[in-house]
């Protein structure tokens, strides 16, 4: 692989196939690419698909703000059928019959998962416990009590219903678990139910539209025509306001230094972060104000 192709960062729009993990789509791409630093910008579980961004090189900077961001879904919940993993992969627990269910009556009881409200992760995840994956103590039988966590929804949408199967989309922020919402939603008809397909519509600013297949992309490493599916890092962060600097400005940034009101960039109109750019339009980073000593300070600098 030559060596310029190793430089090179930014971001590939990937659909995940079904049956592998995130960490397996990961590996793939360093070897197809020869970039040793890749990562990805939030975990989707083996049984989904969809939506994975790659982070390649110093793009990997960007990955906390892909990761944070909002993303959509579309789940497949099987209503009468309960899991101990809440989705397909699991050992079924309870049955229940789902009789005489209305679409009216499931889209009533999605209400309560609407907006910021309370989620319990499900056991067999990625969260730790006492320095232990809870996946890996249910794994070895050991149950624990897990606190909820807040979570933020701004749209679930019940779009079909073919008994036992309903079609749910979902637009939520970080830490939301899908599963969970499955389960959730069972018991609260009173018929349990687990998530049975799951596709990650949108992360960020990737869209599904705009995905190559794991196996499209691998043939593109063997032609090495790879780098033409390469987006630009800062897409990551496209909704954050941006600045550009001048030249004394970015000299000040790459020497590490903070800047200070008057020195030709004023204070923010709000408290996010700014993606900065030169006159010349390369991006250099995040830039944070701090409001106490009224003046910017580098969050996150990629040119260096």
């Amino acid at each position: 692989m030559p060596n310029a192709q190793r430089a090179i960062s930014g971001i590939l729009n990937v659909d995940k196939p079904y049956g592998i993990t995130s960490m397996d789509v990961v590996r793939r791409v360093k070897r197809g690419t020869g970039i040793r630093k890749v990562g990805h910008g939030g975990t989707l579980d083996p049984v989904a698909t969809g939506v994975i961004p790659i982070c390649l090189g110093r793009a990997t900077r960007m990955m906390e703000y892909l990761i944070s961001g909002t993303k959509e879904y579309r789940a497949v919940v099987e209503l009468g059928v309960s899991t101990d993993t809440y989705d397909a992969l699991g050992t079924v627990t309870a049955r229940a019959e789902p009789a005489g269910l209305t679409d009216g009556e499931i889209d009533r009881r999605l209400e309560p998962f609407r907006g910021v409200t309370q989620q319990v992760p499900p056991m067999y995840s990625a969260l730790k416990q006492k320095g232990k994956r809870l996946y890996d103590l249910a794994r070895a039988g050991i149950h624990v009590e897990r606190e909820p966590r807040s979570v933020e929804t701004y749209r679930v949408d019940l779009v079909d219903w073919s008994p036992p199967l309903a079609t749910i989309e979902v637009g939520c922020g970080r830490g939301f678990y899908m599963r969970s919402l499955a389960h959730d939603l069972g018991q609260a008809i009173g018929c349990g139910g687990h998530l049975k397909q799951l596709i990650r519509l949108r992360s960020g600013p990737f869209h599904l539209s705009g995905t190559t297949s794991l196996e499209a992309l691998e043939k593109t490493f063997e032609e090495d025509t790879w780098t033409d599916l390469v987006y630009a890092p800062d897409l990551a962060v496209q909704r954050l306001p941006s600045v550009i600097l001048n030249r004394r400005t970015e000299e000040i940034i790459g020497h590490g230094r903070s800047i200070p009101p008057g020195v030709g960039l004023p204070p923010p109109p709000n408290a996010e972060p700014c993606r900065a750019y030169t006159v010349d339009g390369r991006f250099i980073g995040l830039l944070a104000f701090d409001d106490e000593n009224r003046l910017w300070r580098a969050q996150r600098l990629f040119s260096t």
